[in-house]
């Protein structure tokens, strides 16, 4: 899986223009989170989403796209879950491929007593919406920086094409 992980990300670097940063970060958002390595690819126009994969010592990876969608693969990796190698691979590919096409929706909404962060990744095939509470501090933070209003991530910027090659 991590193999797979890293050649999709060297496939992006390539492909379309963005930063590429390697060190070792927290792979959730709880404050004891395991830190793991992690590559982390940044479009160069701020209208883009951000995308980062940390490499865990199942060996699995992580996969954050945005601010918050967060994916496991594999999810467990218990001997009796049994996930399919191969299928997560392409379910890496699918979450990337929405994500980088502009798929990914972000959002704060404030409930009665508190708030909620709410994503959406829409792709080829691919309809996720997830709804989780969020600490005041961070929905007062993401309300500043424009998350209140729903906020569509741009597709990435491909890179030109080389025509003066021989």
């Amino acid at each position: 899986m991590q193999e797979a992980a890293e050649t999709l990300l060297d496939e992006l670097t390539e492909a379309y223009v963005v930063g590429r940063r390697e060190g070792k970060e927290p792979i959730g958002p709880e404050p004891d989170a395991e830190i793991a390595p992690t590559i982390r690819l940044i479009p160069r126009t701020p209208a883009a989403g951000p995308l980062s994969i940390a490499l865990t010592e199942f060996p699995g990876v992580v996969l954050r796209l945005g601010r918050w969608f967060y994916e496991p693969l594999p999810e467990c990796g218990c001997d009796d879950c049994d996930e399919d190698p191969e299928e997560l691979v392409i379910e890496l590919r699918r979450l990337v491929v929405a994500h980088v096409e502009g798929g990914l929706w972000e959002r704060v909404r404030r409930g009665l007593t508190r708030s909620w962060l709410e994503t959406r990744l829409i792709g080829p095939g691919l309809k996720i919406s997830r709804r989780a509470p969020i600490d005041p501090a961070e929905a007062r933070a993401a309300r500043r920086e424009g998350f209140a209003a729903p906020v569509r991530w741009a597709p990435w910027p491909r890179r030109p094409q080389r025509t003066d090659l021989p």
